[in-house]
């Protein structure tokens, strides 16, 4: 229906992001009403940069572009998270390419919030998931359970709103806590700088073991969180 800006069974906003100017527009244009480049549903990669650019707080943008040592890389002790939406290929090919985009939206929306709530910050985007970083660039001596917090209001805010998620969607997270290498960021804020060491590639894999709904946490992380948060010993490690 042209002029329709809200979806009328859960209320979420129909719109495409332009992949030339990412202006927003209804769902019905077929031509950037900024700059006039065709209209297309952005691959979720380019789409996350683009939502990761707008939501970002402008208090937590501040604070990471005036930390000289973010800036400059260092080697520093982190928590990785890891973030995955479990069964999203299935679901992209029943939902089409303008619906997914609508909630593949949402499900960043909400999990970006979690993790800027926490301090952190996403520093790359997986198709349909992503890896935040708690500790670095902004240092807290409290990262892992920041993550934790983080991880478990994502868990929720998912949970919540699954009737958006076409009540088939999971998020399965994997947390990791060490040392990294952490490169440098541009000034606008890309949010691709690397993480780069052991702590990562294991917390990569901990998301890949973890089951459909579930958070899984490495034994340095445990250690760090026992005292705030309720965990379940899982016997088969990966």
């Amino acid at each position: 229906m042209v002029g329709v800006k809200f979806c009328g069974q859960c209320g979420t906003r129909l719109e495409l992001v332009c992949a030339t100017c990412s202006a927003r527009n209804p769902s019905d244009n077929k031509f950037c009403y900024e700059c006039g480049t065709q209209l297309a549903v952005l691959p979720a990669k380019r789409m996350a940069k683009t939502i990761a650019r707008e939501y970002t707080p402008r208090h937590l943008v501040e604070k990471v572009l005036t930390s000289r040592s973010a800036l400059e890389g260092e080697r520093k002790q982190v928590t990785v998270l890891f973030c995955d939406l479990v069964g999203s290929t299935p679901l992209a090919e029943r939902l089409g390419p303008e619906r997914m985009h609508v909630l593949l939206n949402r499900f960043f929306e909400l999990s970006l919030a979690a993790v800027h709530g926490y301090e952190g910050t996403i520093n790359q985007f997986l198709g349909d998931g992503f890896m935040a970083l708690f500790g670095a660039p902004l240092a807290h001596e409290d990262h892992a359970r920041r993550a934790g917090l983080a991880a478990l209001e994502i868990q929720e805010a998912v949970s919540k709103h699954r009737e958006e998620f076409e009540g088939v969607v999971a998020v399965r997270m994997g947390l990791n806590t060490g040392p990294v290498i952490v490169g440098k960021i541009g000034d606008n804020l890309r949010m691709d700088y690397t993480a780069v060491g052991d702590t990562t590639n294991l917390a990569a894999r901990l998301q890949q073991y973890a089951e459909a709904g579930a958070i899984l946490i490495g034994a340095t992380t445990a250690r760090l969180v026992e005292r705030h948060l309720d965990l379940v010993q899982r016997d088969r490690s990966p």
